[in-house]
C-alpha cells in the first residue's frame, strides 16, 4: 500500500533471527540452473559504487548507492534509462512473450469490471472498465437493466496523450452533482472538479492538491443539502521545504457551489492543522471531515497514514455551525479507542475497535452526549472488517478464515440477522440504500466471478443484481484450497492455493507465491481471469496470508508490524517451504512476488533464503526501509514501521530492510524489479538501489533487471494496457527463469 490501500498487485483490476538462520541453513537446496540474459544483448554499465558507511546507534550501515537519493540526480536518471532499455530488449527476446501478451490481453477483456457503486436519487453510479476500454470510466444507470450513460472519461483531461485516471468520485445526496478527481501519469495528485449530471457540463471549479480515494481516505464530504462540500487539501509548501513535509499539515475546507472562487483560494478552513484549539492536530496526522445524509452532525477525524483503519481522534460539530463556517468541535473518542472504521447515522457514531477484542467489536457513541458508549456488536470468532449505515439498521461486514460474512443489526434493538451469502468468497464494498432498508454487496471467489448482490431484509432473500455480468471466461477444471504452513515460531500461516484439478504434485510445477503483510490488509479471494495464462502453462498460484495483514484481525496485524515485522518475511518463507515440502513445486520452479509494502516481504525472503526461490518480482517495493523515512511518504508510515531516527525503532527497521542484508558472493535468484517514474508512494530510487545492489552482489548468473514505466506511478491509475504489458513482462520473465517450455532462448 504504502500510504493507502490501493491496488497492491498488478494482477488485481521480536527478532529471534539467530534461531531462524540456524534452522534454515540446514535445509538442503538443489543446484539451480542459471539461465542468464542473452550474451548478444550488450549489458549496460553497472551503477557507480560510492562508498558510504554510517554508524547508526552502533550498527555500521553500508550504502554504496546513497547517491541515488539526491533529488534530480542525472546519474540515477542515466542508470535507470540504460537499465530499462536493456531490460526491454532482454524481455523482448524471450520466446513466447508476444503470444503471452496477447493471451493476457484477451483475458483482461473478457467482461466489464464494475466497482465502487453509489446510489443517489434512485439512480446507480459506478466506476467501470469495459472490454476495449483502457481506463476506468464513470457511468450512471437509471435502473438495473437500463442503458449505462457515460459521465466521465478521464482521458478527456489528457494532454500530450499522458494516461489519466479517475482517482475518486462523490455524488451529492440529491444526485445532481459529482465531485471527482483526475490525475495524470500515475501521480495521484488530482484536481477536484464538479460535474452537473443533468447537463454533463463541468462547473467552474478546479481545486488542486487533493489527495485521497473512494475507499481508504475519502477527501470529499457533501453537505446533506447538496449546496456544497468539505474537501481535504494538502498544505502548500515552498520550494525550499524538505520533501518529508509533503503530506503534513493538511486541512479541510468548506466550498459552496454558489462561490465565485473556482480555485478554492478564498474557501474557509474548518478543520485540521492549527484550525481549532479544541481539536489540536499533530504534524504526523491527517485531517478528514465526514458527513452523512441523515445526520445533523459532521465528524472531524485525525488519522494516521491517510487511512480510515487508523483513526486517532474523533470530533463532532453541529452541521449547521459547519455550514456557517463556525464549527465548534467536541471530542467524542481518542487514540485509546484504537478506531479501525466508523459509520455515522443520525445522532450516533458506530466504531470498530480492537479494545478487548483481538478480532474487533463495534461500540456506539451518542453524539448528543445524552448516553454513555455502548457495545453494539460483541467480539466473536469473526473478524469485523467494515460498517455500512442503512436507514433502518447497521450492517457489519466480517470474515471467517478470509471468507466474507454480513450481519444486520436493527437500530435501537439487539436484534441481529446473518445475511445468507450466495457462496464463500471475499467480501468487497457494502452499499447501504439511503432511502430503503436493504443493501448491495460485492462478493468474489478464487474461482467464482465477482457479482453485486441485493439483500432484502423483509424476506431475507439475496439475489444477483446483474449489475456486473459474468465474464466470458470459465474457471472450470480449476480448484482452490486453503492450507496452513508452520512458521519459525510454530504459528500456522494460512495459504490459498489455486491450480488445475489434475495438477500432479511432482515438484516440477512453476509456482508463484504472492505476499503482502502490512496495514492489516487482507488479500481475500478475488477472481482474476489474468491468472489463466499462468494456470494454462501448468502453473500454480499461492497467496500467503502472512502476519502484518488482517486474516485473523488486529492481533494478526500487530504480530507483523514494527518490532515484529520480521515475522512477515519468515511467514512468507514458511509458505514457500510448505509448497516445496508438499511437492507442489521445488526451489528450481518457485518464484515469489511482493509489491509496495510487500517489497519488505519479497525483498526479505530473497535476502534471508535466496536458495528457496529461482526468481522474484519486486513491484514498486519498499526494499530499503532504512531510507523510507527520508522520502515524502516516510513520516506518514511511522505508525506502521517505526521511526528510523529513534534507537529502539532503528534496530527493527534494520532487520526488515532487504537491501541491508544483501551479501556479496551469494547466488541470488533472478530478479525483475519494477517501478514507475512518477511513483508518489515508494520512491523509484528505492527499487533502483535494490537492483543495483543485487547486480553487484549476486554470483548466480541469473539476471537482475530493472523495468521502469515513465508514464505511471505506484500502479494506481495505470491503464489496462500498461497493466497487461507489465504482467506479460513479469510472467514471461518468470516462465523463462522457472524453465517453462516455449520460453527458453535457443
Amino acid at each position: 500500500m504504502i500510504r493507502s490501500a490501493t491496488g497492491i498487485l498488478a494482477r488485481l483490476p521480536a527478532l529471534m533471527l539467530a534461531s531462524f538462520v540456524v534452522a534454515s541453513s540446514v535445509v538442503a537446496s538443489p543446484a539451480l540452473a542459471s539461465p542468464g540474459a542473452p550474451a548478444s544483448i550488450p549489458r549496460p554499465a553497472p551503477a557507480p559504487v560510492v562508498r558510504h558507511v554510517s554508524h547508526d546507534f552502533g550498527t555500521p550501515v553500508i550504502d554504496d548507492y546513497r547517491w541515488m537519493e539526491k533529488p534530480g540526480s542525472k546519474r540515477l536518471a542515466n542508470y535507470m534509462r540504460d537499465q530499462n532499455a536493456y531490460t526491454r530488449k532482454v524481455l523482448a527476446a524471450i520466446p513466447g512473450k508476444r503470444a503471452l501478451y496477447e493471451q493476457i490481453k484477451k483475458d483482461a477483456n473478457v467482461g466489464t469490471v464494475v466497482f465502487w457503486v453509489t446510489r443517489a436519487d434512485g439512480r446507480i453510479f459506478y466506476m467501470g472498465i469495459a472490454p476495449g476500454q483502457n481506463t476506468a470510466h464513470l457511468f450512471v444507470l437509471d435502473k438495473i437493466g437500463g442503458k449505462p450513460h457515460l459521465l466521465i472519461d478521464p482521458m478527456q483531461f489528457s494532454k500530450n496523450h499522458v494516461p489519466q485516471a479517475l482517482n475518486y468520485y462523490f455524488v451529492s445526496p440529491n444526485g445532481k452533482y459529482v465531485a471527482f478527481g483526475v490525475s495524470g501519469g500515475g501521480s495521484e495528485q488530482a484536481k477536484l472538479r464538479v460535474l452537473d449530471v443533468a447537463t454533463q457540463k463541468l462547473l467552474d471549479i478546479g481545486i488542486t492538491r487533493i489527495d485521497g480515494d473512494n475507499t481508504d481516505f475519502p477527501p470529499i464530504a457533501w453537505l446533506p443539502d447538496s449546496k456544497g462540500f468539505i474537501y481535504y487539501r494538502l498544505h502548500k509548501f515552498g520550494t525550499q521545504a524538505p520533501v518529508t513535509d509533503f503530506y503534513q499539515k493538511s486541512r479541510d475546507y468548506l466550498h459552496l457551489l454558489a462561490s465565485t472562487d473556482p480555485t478554492g483560494a478564498t474557501d474557509k478552513p474548518v478543520f485540521g492543522w492549527k484550525i481549532a484549539a479544541s481539536a489540536p492536530m499533530s504534524i504526523a496526522q491527517d485531517a478528514l471531515v465526514v458527513t452523512a445524509p441523515d445526520s445533523h452532525y459532521a465528524l472531524g477525524l485525525f488519522t494516521e497514514n491517510e487511512e480510515l483503519q487508523s483513526i486517532d481522534d474523533v470530533y463532532a460539530t453541529k452541521l449547521s455551525d459547519l455550514e456557517d463556517g463556525t464549527p465548534v468541535w467536541h471530542k467524542i473518542a481518542g487514540r485509546g479507542v484504537q478506531m479501525a472504521g466508523i459509520a455515522l447515522h443520525g445522532d450516533q457514531l458506530d466504531v470498530i475497535t480492537p479494545n478487548g477484542a483481538p478480532r474487533y467489536k463495534v461500540v456506539g457513541y451518542d453524539l448528543a452526549g445524552s448516553a454513555a458508549p455502548k457495545t453494539v456488536v460483541k467480539p466473536g470468532d469473526d473478524v469485523i472488517t467494515s460498517l455500512a449505515a442503512g436507514s433502518h439498521a447497521l450492517y457489519v461486514g466480517a470474515m471467517h478464515d478470509g471468507m466474507g460474512r454480513i450481519m444486520r443489526v436493527a437500530y435501537g434493538t439487539d436484534a441481529t440477522t446473518m445475511v445468507d451469502m450466495p457462496f464463500q468468497g471475499g467480501l468487497g464494498q457494502i452499499l447501504a440504500d439511503p432511502n430503503g432498508s436493504g443493501i448491495w454487496f460485492r462478493l468474489s471467489g478464487w474461482t467464482t466471478p465477482s457479482g453485486w448482490y441485493d439483500f432484502d431484509p423483509a424476506t431475507g432473500a439475496v439475489t444477483n443484481t446483474n449489475l456486473q455480468k459474468p465474464p466470458k471466461v470459465s474457471f472450470a477444471g480449476i480448484e482452490s484450497k486453503e492450507v496452513k504452513a508452520v512458521s519459525w515460531d510454530g504459528t500456522m500461516i494460512p495459504v490459498s492455493i489455486i491450480m488445475k484439478k489434475d495438477t500432479k504434485l511432482d515438484g516440477k510445477n512453476p509456482t508463484l507465491l504472492i505476499g503482502y503483510g502490512s496495514y492489516g490488509i487482507t488479500l481475500t479471494p478475488f477472481f482474476a481471469p489474468t491468472f489463466l495464462p499462468w494456470l494454462d502453462h501448468g502453473g500454480i498460484i499461492a497467496i500467503a496470508h502472512v502476519r502484518g495483514g488482517g486474516w485473523y484481525g488486529d492481533a494478526w496485524h500487530k504480530a507483523g508490524m514494527k518490532q515484529w515485522k520480521i515475522n512477515t518475511v519468515f511467514d512468507f518463507i514458511a509458505a514457500g517451504q510448505y509448497l516445496v515440502d508438499r511437492h507442489y513445486t521445488s526451489p528450481a520452479h518457485l518464484a515469489g512476488e511482493g509489491g509496495s509494502a510487500g517489497g519488505i516481504t519479497i525483498g526479505g525472503a530473497v535476502a534471508w533464503r535466496p536458495h528457496l526461490f529461482a526468481a522474484a518480482i519486486d513491484s514498486h517495493g519498499d526494499t530499503n526501509s532504512l531510507r523510507m523515512q527520508f522520502s515524502p511518504n516516510g513520516p506518514p508510515n511511522e505508525i506502521e514501521f517505526g521511526n528510523v531516527l529513534k534507537e529502539r525503532d532503528f534496530h527493527w527497521i534494520y532487520a526488515m530492510d532487504a537491501m541491508a542484508h544483501i551479501r556479496n558472493g551469494v547466488k541470488y535468484p533472478a530478479i525483475l524489479a519494477v517501478t514507475g517514474a512518477n511513483d508518489p508512494r515508494v520512491e523509484p530510487w528505492e527499487v533502483a538501489k535494490f537492483a543495483a545492489r543485487l547486480q553487484a552482489a549476486s554470483t548466480s548468473g541469473r539476471p537482475v533487471l530493472l523495468r521502469v514505466s515513465y508514464q505511471s506511478g505506484h500502479g494506481i491509475g495505470s491503464t489496462k494496457d500498461q497493466e497487461v504489458r507489465s504482467l506479460a513482462d513479469q510472467d514471461a520473465f518468470l516462465f523463462w527463469q522457472l524453465g517453462v517450455p516455449g520460453f527458453q532462448p535457443q
